[in-house]
């Protein structure tokens, strides 16, 4: 499936996430306070972005990752939009807004904080990454 077919399937919400840069509500979100074990996706490529391993609670309304666990899988861009200064996060592969990444998070996980929304993802649970075809993350588990 190509990406044009993959845009056509999101949800208003994906899509304005996704591909018009917005943000999704805090606290009424997916993956929030979700902590099962698993991969969270890109919900247009399908390529492995962030792990629950490195998942925190912010508590800022948005699933909060220490690091991706793909890093090749993520740009960073300058965006100066709605008058801050702030380091936007896309998916390489899609190019697709996740969101943003501040120097907040925990110093013992890194000191970062990608600020993720949970309609730029799609989980993964660990008991389904073989099925799924990402069968090689499952050593993060281990």
């Amino acid at each position: 499936m190509n990406k044009e077919e993959r845009l056509k399937q999101l949800t208003e919400m994906q899509y304005y996430v996704t591909q018009k840069q917005g943000t999704e509500p805090p606290y009424q979100n997916e993956y929030d306070q979700h902590f099962e074990e698993g991969i969270y996706v890109d919900i247009v490529s399908g390529k492995p972005l962030f792990s629950s391993k490195d998942k925190f609670d912010a508590g800022c309304g948005w699933p909060s990752f220490a690091k991706p666990v793909e890093t090749e899988e993520v740009t960073e861009h300058f965006d100066t939009s709605h008058g801050m200064r702030r380091v936007e996060v896309r998916s390489k592969a899609a190019d697709s807004h996740l969101g943003h990444v501040f120097p907040d998070g925990p110093s013992e996980l890194g000191g970062l904080r990608y600020c993720i929304n949970s309609a730029a993802l799609r989980f993964v649970p660990k008991d389904k990454l073989e099925e799924e075809g990402y069968g090689e993350y499952l050593q993060l588990f281990k």
